[in-house]
Protein backbone atom coordinates (compact mmCIF):
# COMPACT_ATOMS: atom_id res chain seq x y z
CA UNK A 1 0.00 0.00 0.00
CA UNK A 2 1.46 3.63 -0.67
CA UNK A 3 1.50 6.03 2.07
CA UNK A 4 2.72 9.34 1.57
CA UNK A 5 3.88 11.14 5.11
CA UNK A 6 3.88 15.23 5.02
CA UNK A 7 5.59 17.64 7.58
CA UNK A 8 5.69 21.07 7.77
CA UNK A 9 5.12 23.93 10.50
CA UNK A 10 2.75 26.20 10.77
CA UNK A 11 1.17 28.44 8.44
CA UNK A 12 2.96 31.82 8.08
CA UNK A 13 0.55 34.88 8.96
CA UNK A 14 -1.25 36.65 6.35
CA UNK A 15 1.69 39.72 5.38
CA UNK A 16 1.44 42.27 2.65
CA UNK A 17 2.78 42.39 -0.49
CA UNK A 18 3.58 45.13 -3.16
CA UNK A 19 5.44 45.31 -6.45
CA UNK A 20 7.25 48.04 -8.01
CA UNK A 21 7.74 48.81 -11.76
CA UNK A 22 10.14 51.51 -13.47
CA UNK A 23 10.66 52.00 -16.83
CA UNK A 24 13.80 53.43 -18.77
CA UNK A 25 13.39 55.69 -22.06
CA UNK A 26 15.16 57.61 -24.61
CA UNK A 27 18.80 57.03 -25.72
CA UNK A 28 20.28 54.28 -22.94
CA UNK A 29 23.75 52.82 -24.10
CA UNK A 30 26.07 50.25 -22.23
CA UNK A 31 23.70 49.53 -19.06
CA UNK A 32 25.50 48.04 -16.38
CA UNK A 33 22.97 47.66 -14.03
CA UNK A 34 19.40 48.46 -12.89
CA UNK A 35 18.45 48.68 -9.03
CA UNK A 36 16.02 49.86 -6.32
CA UNK A 37 16.85 52.10 -3.40
CA UNK A 38 14.75 53.37 -0.40
CA UNK A 39 15.45 56.04 1.77
CA UNK A 40 13.40 56.21 4.72
CA UNK A 41 13.17 59.21 7.59
CA UNK A 42 15.51 60.08 9.30
CA UNK A 43 18.27 57.52 7.09
CA UNK A 44 20.39 57.64 4.78
CA UNK A 45 19.55 56.33 0.83
CA UNK A 46 20.50 52.67 0.51
CA UNK A 47 20.68 50.35 -1.97
CA UNK A 48 17.70 47.56 -1.53
CA UNK A 49 18.85 45.45 -4.86
CA UNK A 50 20.39 45.48 -7.73
CA UNK A 51 20.35 43.54 -11.05
CA UNK A 52 22.89 43.63 -13.96
CA UNK A 53 22.36 42.62 -17.68
CA UNK A 54 23.26 39.25 -17.26
CA UNK A 55 20.84 39.01 -14.83
CA UNK A 56 22.82 38.73 -11.60
CA UNK A 57 21.34 39.84 -8.43
CA UNK A 58 22.42 41.18 -4.96
CA UNK A 59 20.05 41.94 -2.15
CA UNK A 60 20.62 43.64 0.97
CA UNK A 61 20.38 41.65 4.06
CA UNK A 62 17.40 43.19 5.38
CA UNK A 63 15.50 42.55 2.59
CA UNK A 64 17.16 38.97 1.37
CA UNK A 65 14.66 36.05 1.00
CA UNK A 66 11.71 38.65 0.84
CA UNK A 67 12.17 40.57 -1.54
CA UNK A 68 12.42 39.66 -5.74
CA UNK A 69 14.62 42.10 -8.87
CA UNK A 70 14.02 41.11 -11.88
CA UNK A 71 14.42 43.24 -15.66
CA UNK A 72 13.00 43.03 -18.96
CA UNK A 73 16.68 43.77 -20.32
CA UNK A 74 15.51 44.54 -24.12
CA UNK A 75 12.98 47.33 -22.60
CA UNK A 76 15.03 48.14 -19.93
CA UNK A 77 12.18 47.54 -17.03
CA UNK A 78 12.90 46.78 -13.40
CA UNK A 79 10.65 45.20 -11.35
CA UNK A 80 10.57 44.80 -7.36
CA UNK A 81 8.09 42.29 -5.75
CA UNK A 82 7.77 43.24 -1.78
CA UNK A 83 6.58 40.19 -0.13
CA UNK A 84 6.34 40.06 3.93
CA UNK A 85 6.65 43.65 3.87
CA UNK A 86 7.49 45.30 7.55
CA UNK A 87 6.85 47.99 8.93
CA UNK A 88 10.66 49.16 8.43
CA UNK A 89 10.35 48.83 5.12
CA UNK A 90 8.54 52.05 5.16
CA UNK A 91 10.00 54.50 3.12
CA UNK A 92 10.61 55.88 -0.49
CA UNK A 93 11.54 53.58 -3.39
CA UNK A 94 13.94 54.95 -6.15
CA UNK A 95 14.53 52.93 -9.46
CA UNK A 96 17.94 53.62 -10.90
CA UNK A 97 19.78 53.01 -14.26
CA UNK A 98 23.57 52.68 -14.29
CA UNK A 99 25.48 53.41 -17.57
CA UNK A 100 28.44 56.21 -17.53
CA UNK A 101 25.61 58.07 -16.08
CA UNK A 102 23.40 57.39 -13.38
CA UNK A 103 19.47 58.10 -13.82
CA UNK A 104 16.80 57.64 -11.11
CA UNK A 105 13.33 57.54 -10.66
CA UNK A 106 10.92 60.15 -9.69
CA UNK A 107 10.62 58.12 -6.28
CA UNK A 108 7.01 55.97 -4.93
CA UNK A 109 6.02 56.27 -1.12
CA UNK A 110 5.59 53.17 0.09
CA UNK A 111 4.28 52.77 3.66
CA UNK A 112 3.59 49.92 6.14
CA UNK A 113 1.20 49.84 9.00
CA UNK A 114 1.46 48.23 12.07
Amino acid sequence: QVQLVESGGPPAPPAPSLSLSCAASGSIFRVYFMAWYRQAPGKQRELVASITSGGNTNYADSVKGRFTISRDGAKNLVYLRMNSLRQEDTAVYYCMLATPTNYWGQGTQVTVSS
